[in-house]
């Protein structure tokens, strides 16, 4: 298992175009510390993740430290690190993780496939869509 080097993210318009910029791919951004035990643990994990979703994802690290990301860490009440917010289409994308807080993953995934698995679930239904789009073409 090979570690895939993750980008990092310090400033406001690093984030704006990651969101901005990737279409039909998910975005997923981490919000965190370098030097929190927890969040290396996740970033060892999406690191590990990268490679597998590179298709249909592309993940990156920012930096809650940086003084210009604190209006997307206000924006996003990152009250708790990590925490992972997914877009697609310059969209926020919610979940119900059983939790009351929709709008992010708060923590680590523990294993490889539970991240795979909850990116999947963003992927799928743009997948069906181009499924039933190529269907009506036939």
């Amino acid at each position: 298992m090979s570690s895939y080097l993750l980008t990092v993210l310090t400033k406001k318009q690093e984030v704006d175009t990651i969101i901005r910029d990737t279409i039909d791919k998910v975005p997923v951004l981490r919000f965190g510390r370098a030097s929190d035990p927890v969040c290396l643990q996740l970033d060892n994990v999406l690191s590990k993740s990268a490679r597998e979703v590179s298709k249909f994802a592309s993940v990156a690290l920012v930096d809650i430290d940086s003084n210009e990301i604190q209006v997307y860490v206000k924006y996003f009440d990152i009250t708790f690190i990590p925490s992972t917010v997914f877009f697609f289409n310059a969209h926020h994308m919610k979940m119900d993780f059983g939790t009351a807080d929709h709008t992010k993953w708060v923590g680590a995934f523990h294993k490889k496939q539970d991240f795979v698995d909850v990116v999947e679930v963003y992927v799928a239904p743009q997948k069906l869509n181009d499924f039933k789009a190529s269907a009506l073409l036939l």
